[in-house]
């Protein structure tokens, strides 16, 4: 295959990754990586090094749109970051001493975790259930736009939803994912935060999550430029899209396709990761 037609191929897949990412706030780093290994053959360490660069272009590109429409939590974004920043640290510092079969077969793990979650119904706010005193210290309660005006959220959980954000960053920092799914679930099923703020909140945390890792990926040499460069311009274009798309589109449809996809993804990785490794 030529050089050219490489560029084109992953170019057109980074595409469709930031798509689904922006749709699904996943970040397409859950596409990318499965992607270069299954498809291409690229090592592992090296999918994920270009998959942190997809992932910091994902959340450039959608972020800022999900800012300017309103969708955004940024006061929750900005304090769950410290968590997934520590984690991600840690989780790239333990992806350097372990194998590439065994990186897959956890990325393969989570992903199956991570779309059972989804696919489960939401806890119900219980009758009685006010404002958290926490979150509304911090001013966590907001709003967010829908077809019939405002609509306002309050936010719960949020210890419990800080230390999760830990497990999501060393997620990202071990499989160069974003942690995008992890952190959704966090949001949406601890916190109790609407599905399309929670994806959109996680697609401004990302990029802080993966630029803390892509340092470590970078001082090891697993960035290589002709490989990032087509997947950062795929995904940019791809996330830009979707986040064009989200505002119309039925919060019951993106969780379908957010366990769909995450879901074949997973068996597709722990498969070739077992083969691999015979």
């Amino acid at each position: 295959m030529s050089i050219v037609l490489f560029s084109l191929l992953v170019s057109l897949i980074s595409l469709i990754a930031g798509f689904i990412g922006a749709l699904t706030g996943l970040g397409g780093g859950v596409v990318i990586v499965p992607a270069l290994t299954l498809l291409f053959g690229v090592d592992i360490h090296y999918a994920i090094g270009a998959s942190l660069i997809s992932v910091i272009a994902t959340s450039s590109g959608a972020a800022s749109a999900y800012v300017k429409e309103g969708f955004t939590n940024l006061r929750i974004g900005m304090f769950l970051e410290i968590a997934t920043t520590f984690g991600a640290l840690f989780g790239a510092f333990v992806a350097m001493r372990i194998s590439p079969a065994a990186v897959g077969i956890i990325f393969g793990l989570v992903l199956i975790y991570s779309a059972f979650m989804a696919g489960r119904a939401r806890p119900q706010v219980r009758l009685g259930d006010g404002p958290e005193p926490l979150a509304v210290a911090l001013k966590f309660d907001s709003s967010y736009p829908t077809s019939d005006g405002p609509r306002s959220y309050h936010v719960h959980g949020v210890p419990f939803g800080f230390s999760m954000m830990f497990i999501a960053g060393t997620i990202s920092g071990l499989l160069g994912i974003g942690s995008g799914a992890f952190k959704v679930l966090a949001m949406d099923q601890v916190m109790r935060i609407p599905f399309k703020v929670s994806t959109t909140t996680s697609n401004f945390m990302i990029g802080v999550t993966a630029a803390a890792s892509a340092g470590v990926y970078l001082n090891r040499g697993y960035i290589d430029p002709g490989l990032s460069a087509p997947v950062m311009l795929g995904v940019l274009l791809g996330s830009l899209l979707g986040a064009r798309i989200l505002p119309r589109a039925a919060t019951g449809a993106l969780r379908r396709l957010f366990a769909l996809v995450i879901f074949v993804l997973a068996v597709e990785m722990i498969y070739n990761a077992i083969v691999g490794a015979h």
